[in-house]
């Protein structure tokens, strides 16, 4: 997979220091993926859930989410948004 974009992850690693490894392991993991569903997904993170559009990463033992979309037929993940749990929870990254 193609991700998009790595940045997302090293900027919220700024203020989040223990978050940088366990995204980076994600990175990793994605980069090296063929996914061609969600199931596929969950194979690699089995807490992977669709929400909306979106699939949605618990990372860290549910601390932190990661919010992208991914396009199966081309190969690539959008990172639109990495969060704390409780940013998540306040929903507003869905509009």
């Amino acid at each position: 997979m193609r991700v998009i974009s790595k940045a997302a992850i090293t900027d919220f690693a700024k203020n989040h220091k223990d978050a940088l490894e366990l995204l980076m392991h994600w990175y990793v993991v994605a980069k090296r993926a063929r996914w061609q569903s969600l199931v596929e997904v969950r194979g690699d993170f089995r807490h992977a859930d669709a929400v909306e559009c979106f699939a949605v990463f618990n990372i860290g033992g549910n601390k932190y989410r990661l919010v992208a979309v991914i396009k199966y037929r081309w190969q690539v993940i959008y990172v639109r948004h990495v969060l704390t749990h409780s940013e998540y929870s306040k929903e507003k990254w869905e509009s």
